[in-house]
């Protein structure tokens, strides 16, 4: 195989064609999701830890114009779901993002992007999980039930949080005055039955709801919709009281300022808000278990964004108006503003909502990742038995199972104090490059007079030329304006001293503002040749925006990303490479 062939790509026809051999009359997939069903699966993924803990943390930070955070990300998301829309009526096929990159950028990048998935849906459903049980746990604390607290908590903090309240007791700080989390690890670390010096700590509660979830995604896709549309109606039901109760207790004086911070202060808060909609592109995953999925996948993208953006600015705004934004970052905001008001009968109700929202979050992941792992399968990017079709519940078995395994286990005892950062990155990097497969893949703009457009969802024709330089003025004129700290750090010294050398402040600056400094130079190279070669605007934006988004996610991010996809390019010289179906190939017919 030589260096071209690691960028062979797959046409839509033979990307079809595979599909229909894959999905015979004895093993298709249940077709039984309609545009409905879809959306509650996209508000069910969406609604889930951005808006019961980080949009504390972004409203500390950026005031109450964290709703304007929440609406410019939700564009920026709109772009993104328009390029999937697209995507998503030209191959109605499960595999996301992978199966897209396929058929624009080539097999390596495919590949890449299945594996930057794995860490999207995997690890972030574990935090999900984490998440889950501190609600759960709290709940039963709420009606009288207290389930041992070193059975909800992971050994790792038990180990340091013990190590650190040992060392603070032994300087005098009494036992009641060390702050919740240490004390909770302290009790954890001494309570707990242990075999020699073996403490018997894990998080049970996360643990059982990934194996519940998975046991419902296991038996069918029905089963799957069934739930997550009470679970969706639930959910949305308990937030539109809490909106209207709230709202009868906002103070107007808590909204100014409106962005302390500034700009700079809003824009920290953007991996917790982002976290909050990346789950709107596991809607695609379902695609082969769609009834119509040309029309129904665009539609339920563009719904459930909508639908999921009213809520949470409502939500930012009752939240900031009912209490001072500084005192919001809390693991539990919503909780946290009710209690301060006195209005306790409304936390029980919370709670509840909180549970529900963090299971159908992980409805939707364990749903998403399978379907992604049986694409790659059937690509021969993964052993045959990813794709393999349980007989009797035409679901993807072993790759469920693994998917359960790989989440629940990791469950009991990780501490991913940080998963949301790397979670953002991945699904931002994914958004990358569905947008610029869109301009890969359309670049002979024969879609814009086709016939079966018609037939589903296409980015309109915007001309690059046109509309680019206007918009780009605009971000200017708001950049001077606001002059975000962020951009006087780096135009006016950041952190170096008159007497460095260059070469130390050449590395200074790559190690510190290296994401920015490459999102300058992409951004300059992109705008020159969209507006050379007319490009549409559509998917340009939505490259920029989410390539803007993950500049802002920090080096050590990046670092940890990068480390990510080594180890995934190794999996695939060694395995995908040389079992892959395409390459093994010389039929014609799969080259683009």
């Amino acid at each position: 195989m030589g260096y071209q062939d690691l960028f062979r790509k797959k046409s839509i026809e033979h990307i079809l064609k595979d599909a229909d051999r894959h999905l015979g009359e004895t093993t298709h997939m249940h077709r039984s999701l309609n545009v409905r069903d879809l959306t509650a699966l996209g508000i069910a993924a969406i609604i889930g830890a951005g808006i019961f803990s980080t949009i504390g943390t972004a409203a500390a930070t950026g005031g109450p114009a964290v709703s304007l955070l929440f609406v410019f990300t939700a564009v920026a998301c709109g772009f993104s779901a328009m390029c999937y829309a697209h995507f998503a009526s030209r191959i109605p096929i499960s595999g996301s993002a992978y199966t897209y990159a396929y058929a624009s950028f080539g097999e390596l990048v495919a590949w890449i992007i299945g594996w930057d998935l794995i860490m999207e849906y995997a690890v972030g459903n574990i935090a999900v999980a984490i998440s889950w049980s501190d609600y759960f746990t709290h709940l039963l604390n709420g009606i009288g039930i207290h389930f041992p607290i070193y059975l909800h908590v992971d050994y790792l903090s038990a180990l340091r949080g013990h190590h650190t309240a040992v060392d603070q007791l032994s300087h005098g700080t009494p036992l009641n005055l060390l702050s919740d989390n240490l004390r909770d690890a302290y009790t954890a670390w001494t309570q707990a039955p242990h075999i020699g010096d073996f403490r018997l700590i894990a998080n049970i509660p996360a643990f059982a709801i990934v194996v519940f979830i998975t046991y419902l995604v296991y038996v069918g896709i029905y089963e799957t919709k069934m739930a997550s549309n009470t679970m969706v109606l639930l959910k949305v039901a308990i937030l539109l009281v809490v909106i209207g109760v709230g709202s009868f207790y906002i103070d107007p004086k808590n909204w100014t300022p409106f962005a302390p911070n500034g700009i700079g202060g809003v824009l920290k808060g953007v991996a917790g808000v982002f976290f909050a909609y990346i789950g709107f592109d596991a809607i695609s995953t379902t695609a082969e278990e769609c009834k119509n999925p040309r029309r129904d996948l665009p539609r339920s993208m563009i719904y459930a964004l909508i639908i999921t953006t009213v809520l949470y600015i409502l939500i930012s705004l009752v939240l900031t108006g009912m209490v001072n934004y500084s005192g919001l970052a809390v693991g539990d905001p919503l909780a946290y503003a009710f209690e301060k008001l006195h209005l306790t009968r409304l936390s029980g109700i919370i709670a509840i909502s909180a549970v529900i929202a963090m299971a159908s979050v992980l409805l939707v992941f364990q749903v998403g990742q399978p379907r992604i792992w049986m694409s790659m399968s059937r690509d021969g990017l993964l052993p045959k038995i990813f794709s393999r079709l349980h007989r009797k519940f035409k679901t993807p078995a072993f790759s469920t199972i693994l998917t359960g395994i790989i989440v629940a286990i990791p469950s009991l005892f990780l501490n991913l104090t940080e998963v949301t950062d790397l979670t953002s990155i991945g699904t931002l990097f994914a958004f990358v490059l569905v947008s610029g497969g869109v301009l890969i893949l359309d670049k002979d703009k024969k879609w814009r007079s086709r016939k079966d457009r018609e037939k589903g969802f296409y980015i309109p024709y915007l001309n690059c030329r046109y509309y680019l330089p206007f918009l780009w003025a605009f971000v200017f004129l708001v950049l001077w304006y606001w002059n975000p700290p962020e951009l006087q750090h780096l135009l006016h010294g950041g952190q170096w001293k008159s007497d460095d050398s260059i070469i130390s402040i050449l590395w200074l600056v790559l190690r510190t503002e290296f994401p920015i400094i490459l999102f300058i130079i992409s951004a300059l190279i992109l705008t020159i040749l969209s507006i050379w070669k007319q490009m549409t605007l559509i998917p340009v934006i939505s490259l920029l925006t989410n390539f803007y988004l993950m500049a802002q996610l920090g080096i050590t991010n990046w670092m940890r990303f990068f480390i990510w996809l080594v180890i995934g390019l190794v999996i695939f010289f060694t395995f995908g490479r040389k079992h892959s179906v395409i390459s093994m190939s010389n039929d014609s017919e799969h080259s683009i």
